[in-house]
């Protein structure tokens, strides 16, 4: 990253921000730092010879995935590591947790941590299967990748772990060497070890199914510029894509990429990127000399994506103060003392694939190679490194091409991808986040509607959910509520409500409290023990008591005088009745009751509930809503509304 150091804190980390870092297991080699050193850049130049196969050609959003050596200070022992800004792509992200993952798959004397802004986020993708001690005061040096899997070192349950676990969260020398010596007991439970390999088993096929490649009708420099290093293409769209007031000025007139000389070209993409290009509408400026066909006509995005890339471009040198001076060159790969050894790795992990050396295709992959190690091999900054804008300055002078020739290359252009990736359809979008979230897929929409679905499920989630006890940290899920029994714990209950009222269990004891007759006999044990014993203090639990009850009667009261009580439904008094509880006449009057309509009737708690719920995902009108959030977290998912 530009001006940071690895070593800065997480907490100075700008947005968007991935550290990672490869420790020597068990803290081999640490008592001697040039021993660890050199044990370090040796496996330095494996593993990103290694990774060439995967990374060479990809394009980052932002910054580049880079590996440095690190030397050991405070804490932290001697790593390679570094930190990445992945921007707006956060396939980037995970791609990077992926090759972290290999690395220590591949190369099993080394461990490796992971963490960007939001912390352990390994551990926010499996947030449903953490153990209830691990939270981001607790996750410290705990979490690791070790020969390919996620390990979390655990706390102490009991005295006898600790002759080997610490009591507080371990340094990470100490994390090193329980990894090494007990990796059994540290390796994560399976399902968060699952949650964690749906994110990241797409790769590494998903580097390839992230491209796109779609025609651009773009100046002749560009096209040379893209041919040589595609890598700068993403500069360029973000250039375009934060642009202000300020930046179009340099696009009015065009200085370096003239409109007169367009040729289509075929240009390589990420999805994020096409999409942030193809997505923002632009009309140029009528002095910059760029215009548009016709949008019926069959080259008007190829003519919009061009002019676009133009715009970025231009404003991407623009910005370049100075004329760059001749001196002013990229600095030689072939000076770095890794290079020898990087080169020697591409040839054993058969990168170049056989090709004659000094053939065309292998000065192609010998150039992408370079690139590459320039931008994964991260070395001090100098202020001989060049900017973006100023590499493109740069291949302009020193690049030779042909306007003809680009524009005989037209015909022969391999046809453009499909981007209609880029509409998602509800039911598409329905998919990807089940998916995302683990979830079973039915095998069609039908086989979804015509699924028998168990109303009582609601209730028994419901009361699941209700019967939990929360924190400031937010209300819990029931992870499986529509499948587990109830549980009321009634010492539990009767033990919360004495916290709060400030009486003894034995003036709130359940079994001589029958009904409402109970009422009045709690209240006298509670005046008559308050006399004898606290008066004081224990005139306030029975003032309380009797408080509650006054406001219940009064609470009875003024709704008796509403008709709040008809919108609920009851329980009726035989069996398989459907007759209404409540008979009106049409002018609003009660008819004569007989004496069993004048009962009091219950409220069927479970019915009302399922009623209300149903009511209000009907409101929702297929959109999401409150019901559909709260049943779809507890596993429910209820089917369209298909009433006319």
């Amino acid at each position: 990253m530009e001006g940071l150091l690895e070593e800065e804190r997480r907490g100075e980390w700008p947005q968007d921000t991935v550290g990672y870092r490869l420790y020597l297991g068990g803290g081999a080699s640490q008592s001697d730092p040039g021993a660890c050193r050199a044990a370090l850049e040796w496996q330095l130049e494996r593993i990103v010879g290694r990774l060439a196969l995967l990374c060479a050609g990809y394009i980052w959003h932002n910054e580049a995935f880079r590996l440095q050596y690190t030397p050991a200070r405070g804490d932290v022992p001697a790593h390679i590591g570094g930190i990445t800004n992945f921007g707006d792509n956060v396939d980037d992200e995970w791609l990077i947790v992926y090759l972290i993952q290999q690395v220590t798959k591949e190369f099993p004397d080394l461990v490796a941590s992971i963490e960007d802004n939001d912390g352990d986020f390994l551990l926010i993708e499996a947030a449903d299967y953490l153990p209830k001690w691990l939270n981001p005061d607790t996750s410290a040096n705990r979490v690791f990748f070790y020969r390919g899997e996620l390990h979390i070192i655990p706390i102490p349950q009991n005295p006898g772990e600790l002759s080997w676990l610490p009591a507080s969260n371990p340094t990470i020398s100490q994390a090193l060497n329980l990894l090494t010596t007990h990796s059994e007991k540290c390796l994560a439970a399976e399902p968060i070890r699952k949650a964690l390999s749906r994110r990241i088993q797409s790769y590494p096929k998903k580097i390839h199914c992230d491209q796109h490649q779609a025609y651009c009708y773009v100046p002749a420099g560009i096209a040379a510029v893209l041919k040589h290093r595609p890598d700068l293409l993403a500069p360029a769209v973000q250039a375009f894509y934060l642009r202000d007031p300020i930046d179009l000025r340099a696009c009015r007139p065009f200085k370096l990429f003239l409109p007169e000389t367009r040729v289509m070209t075929l240009v390589t993409f990420t999805k994020c990127l096409y999409a942030q290009l193809q997505q923002q509408w632009f009309m140029p400026d009528r002095r910059s000399g760029y215009t548009l066909p016709a949008q019926s006509d069959q080259h008007f995005k190829a003519h919009a994506l061009g002019m676009k890339l133009a715009h970025g471009f231009e404003i991407l040198c623009a910005k370049c103060s100075q004329p760059l001076p001749s001196s002013k060159t990229v600095s030689s790969s072939s000076s770095d003392p890794l290079w020898e050894g990087f080169i020697k790795s591409l040839k054993k992990n058969n990168y170049f694939r056989e090709e004659l050396e000094g053939s065309a295709r292998y000065r192609e992959l010998l150039q992408m190679a370079e690139v590459y190690f320039q931008r994964s091999v991260a070395r001090p900054k100098s202020s001989s490194t060049l900017s973006p804008g100023e590499q493109v300055l740069q291949l302009l002078q020193t690049l030779s091409y042909s306007v003809e020739e680009l524009q005989k290359e037209e015909d022969s252009l391999p046809p453009e991808d499909d981007d209609s990736w880029l509409d998602i359809s509800p039911e598409e979008l329905d998919k990807m986040l089940e998916e995302a979230s683990g979830r079973k897929l039915l095998n069609s929409a039908r086989q979804e509607e015509e699924q028998d679905y168990d109303l009582r499920d609601i209730t028994k989630c419901m009361k699941a959910f209700v019967s939990k006890v929360s924190s400031h940290e937010g209300a819990e899920i029931p992870r499986s509520s529509a499948t587990s029994q109830v549980q009321f714990d009634v010492n539990s209950f009767t033990s919360a409500l004495e916290r709060i009222l400030g009486v003894q269990s034995d003036e709130l004891d359940s079994d001589d409290i029958e009904e409402e007759e109970d009422y009045d006999l709690l209240d006298s044990n509670a005046e008559s023990d308050m006399k004898e014993d606290k008066p004081g203090e224990d005139m306030s639990a029975a003032e309380t008591l009797e408080n509650i009850r006054d406001y219940m009667e009064l609470m009875d009261q003024e709704l008796a005088g509403t008709h709040i009580g008809k919108s609920f439904s009851k329980i009726t008094s035989e069996v398989g009745s459907d007759r209404p509880d409540v008979t009106e006449e049409a002018g609003g009057e009660s008819e004569t009751k007989s004496e069993e309509d004048l009962k009091i009737l219950p409220v069927d708690v479970d019915l009302n509930l399922v009623e209300n719920l149903l009511e209000s995902y009907s409101s929702q009108a297929g959109l999401a809503g409150p019901a559909s959030n709260i049943l779809q977290s507890m596993g429910i998912r209820l089917p369209d509304n298909q009433d006319k």
